[in-house]
């Protein structure tokens, strides 16, 4: 697991934390053997944001398995975060606001357990 993000997910971090958009974002989370550099639980809503040392035809397989077991992935490039950040964050909420929820009832639950730590009261 990468401890220190570049400096185009800290920008986007900034963005998504707190639930800025109205969606909760856990940052480096796991979901089998992949770590998804953001991800709204509520929405199974992935986002990368790529580097040039990106592997599409990687990515595509990493996507296609994650999307069989529900999960959407959104990649954005590192230049799309720089020079765009409206449009990303824009693109992002569009998404958020048209997916199902992933669990029925009232009260929203996290689907997968805390990282350790994490969640404590």
């Amino acid at each position: 697991m990468r401890r220190e993000p570049t400096v185009f997910e800290k920008h986007l971090w900034r963005r998504l934390s707190g639930s800025q958009l109205g969606f909760k974002f856990r940052r480096q989370h796991v979901i089998g053997p992949y770590i998804c550099d953001f991800f709204c639980p509520q929405k199974g809503l992935i986002v990368e944001v790529d580097g040039d040392t990106h592997d599409a035809e990687a990515d595509a397989r990493r996507d296609a398995r994650l999307a069989k077991d529900g999960f959407l992935t959104l990649r954005f490039t590192n230049r799309d975060v720089k020079e765009n950040m409206e449009g990303v964050l824009e693109t992002i909420l569009q998404r958020l606001r048209t997916r199902a929820e992933r669990w029925a009832g009232d009260v929203p639950h996290s689907p997968t357990p805390f990282p350790e730590g994490e969640g404590k009261v």
